[in-house]
């Protein structure tokens, strides 16, 4: 939750460091607002108890993120200590929506 907050903060305030990344892998600058806000929406989604489909989105908003940074990354020839900082950040992740908590569901009827 930290990394999506602090990164959407970055992207939102459209911090120069944050902008001037996502430009150099070939995206325009208005990518780094839509990124900003789908980052932001997803930390309240995964902390929020419950909502179990809402979370379910999140964490696929982020493996799309994630696997598409490392693609970019990968595209535009970047040292490859960039995959190895993104895929620890997917592996944690992937272990956070392992240990996750799920609802049981409610009967109808």
């Amino acid at each position: 939750a930290f990394v999506l907050l602090s990164g959407g903060l970055a992207y939102l305030l459209r911090a120069d460091f944050a902008v001037d990344g996502v430009v150099a892998l070939g995206y325009p600058a208005y990518v780094v607002t839509i990124l900003g806000v789908w980052k932001l929406l997803a930390v309240p989604a995964l902390l929020a108890p419950g909502f179990d489909r809402l979370k379910e989105w999140a964490y696929a908003g982020v493996m799309f993120d994630l696997t598409g940074a490392a693609a970019s990354h990968l595209a535009v020839g970047d040292p490859i200590w960039h995959l190895y900082l993104i895929s620890g950040l997917l592996a944690v992740a992937f272990v956070s929506y392992a240990l996750r908590t799920e609802r049981a569901p409610v009967p109808v009827g």
